[in-house]
């Protein structure tokens, strides 16, 4: 009887959860229509981005749920392949694809890493480790020193997950450790860090993607309630009037969000990002797999708040993929999976 019980409070605090991203998501899709309407503006590539993610998570929780492990590898193997196919370094740079590889190669590593915690075999779990492994060895080979520092990140987080008892404090350092960066972005493009450094930072980050951001940033603070409107960043950033190959970007969501839709763009994009890690802690998946899903997309909002990687559709529908994959129910009888208990803690049983 208690454990029906457990059985039915976990299936409520899911579906909670799924309410949860559904509002969410309705609000972000329903605020771009509204500032748009207000500045004259394009809401298409916001909508579009919502569509994504809706349809990845979707998609992710069905493929789940029938093949928990085969869904992971094909993910896997599919942001590998889109990674590879991308235009190379200096072309990429140029058309500001380096945030979607890099941001394709994390999630490519993160989705390896589920399908090793999500396999049953000691072999096959070792080869897909490999395989995470060999997704580091890629983006450095492809030129993307970033993409190489996030997916060892993302492996050695996944790695450190099998001494992790509970979730919930890995998924709020998570969230911490994705708001520092965030904040540090915004105290650059507001020139408030100590001049030296700022000075560090520009170097690493390039001058003129400081200038975008101060730009994002000037006019946010001309608009904070509505923002500019949806697509009118390129038309009104003198940054970007100036540049030689321009493609109206910010090279920062949260910024991009600020100048375009105000604050309360930012506000509506991180509760969809705390949405995500929310969903993770009530999975029904293994802690691992949670907790490394939840290191491959803070990796990718890391990515975000730095570049445009979620300008591109196969980046918003990827991570929600993933997302999905690691919040499904597998139907098998193979995987183990975490009950939450009433007390909160975390333990592992068979699917029966």
């Amino acid at each position: 009887m208690a454990s029906t019980a457990d059985s039915a409070a976990t299936g409520e605090r899911r579906s909670a959860s799924d309410v949860a991203g559904v509002v969410v998501l309705a609000v972000c899709a329903a605020w771009s229509l509204i500032t748009a309407a207000a500045h004259d503006g394009r809401p298409e590539g916001m909508l579009l981005a919502v569509l994504a993610v809706a349809a990845g998570y979707a998609s992710g929780r069905i493929l789940g749920a029938l093949l928990p492990v085969a869904a992971l590898c094909a993910g896997a193997l599919a942001g590998l392949g889109l990674a590879i196919a991308t235009p190379g370094p200096q072309i990429s740079l140029q058309l500001g694809h380096t945030g979607a590889t890099t941001a394709l190669l994390t999630l490519s590593c993160g989705a390896a890493c589920c399908a090793a915690w999500a396999a049953r075999p000691p072999a096959l779990r070792l080869a897909l480790r490999l395989g995470a492994a060999g997704t580091a060895v890629t983006a450095a080979l492809l030129g993307s020193t970033t993409g190489f520092f996030t997916c060892t990140g993302v492996l050695l987080c996944s790695l450190a997950a099998a001494r992790a008892r509970r979730r919930g404090p890995g998924l709020t350092g998570l969230v911490a450790s994705a708001a520092l960066v965030t904040g540090a972005t915004w105290a650059i493009g507001e020139d408030a860090l100590p001049g030296g450094l700022t000075e560090s930072l520009e170097g690493q980050l390039t001058e003129h993607r400081v200038l975008l951001w101060h730009d994002a940033l000037r006019m946010a603070r001309a608009n904070p309630g509505l923002g500019v409107g949806p697509g009118r960043y390129g038309e009104l950033s003198p940054t970007v009037a100036q540049s030689l190959l321009p493609d109206g970007k910010p090279h920062s969501a949260p910024l991009q969000q600020a100048a375009e839709q105000g604050l309360t763009g930012v506000v509506l994009l991180a509760t969809a990002f705390c949405w995500v890690l929310y969903a993770l802690l009530r999975s029904p998946r293994t802690t691992p797999i949670a907790l490394t899903t939840g290191a491959a997309l803070t990796a990718v909002a890391v990515i975000a708040s730095i570049g445009n990687a979620l300008s591109f559709m196969t980046v918003t529908a990827g991570a929600g993929l993933l997302a999905g994959l690691a919040t499904a129910r597998p139907l098998t009888t193979g995987e183990p999976y975490d009950v939450l208990t009433p007390a909160g803690r975390s333990d592992s049983h068979p699917v029966s």
